[in-house]
């Protein structure tokens, strides 16, 4: 069975940081482009980050670029979300996928498989 479960989330103050991990089980991560997701309160779906499947390309909206970083580590089977310098436009719930390719900006019309997602809190 596919399944991807997210961890880390939680509450952060203005300027924090937080790191996101997803494993997957079920399949391979190596053989698919994979990256992250996240829903604002009352907003829409936007892509935040992907890596391709050599890892080698990465791609993120301005609006995290330089703050946010996707990395993998096949081995474990595992993908990860650091964030950095966390603002009040950050909050929301926060989903690893699978994508069927890495765009720029990161599309959710890419979306093969994702996870339930870990909320994250920005507050003073």
């Amino acid at each position: 069975q596919v399944q991807l479960v997210e961890s880390g989330g939680g509450f952060v103050r203005p300027g924090g940081s937080l790191r996101l991990s997803c494993v997957a089980s079920g399949f391979h991560i190596d053989r698919h482009h994979i990256g992250w997701f996240r829903q604002p309160p009352g907003k829409e779906l936007e892509g935040v980050a992907c890596a391709s499947i050599s890892g080698d390309s990465t791609h993120y909206p301005d609006s995290v670029k330089n703050r946010f970083i996707v990395s993998r580590d096949n081995a474990k089977n595992m993908m990860y979300l650091q964030m950095n310098s966390l603002d009040s436009e950050n909050p929301g719930v926060y989903y690893c996928a699978t994508f069927r390719q890495c765009a720029s900006p990161p599309s959710n019309n890419d979306m093969e498989y994702w996870g339930k997602g870990a909320t994250v809190i920005v507050s003073s």
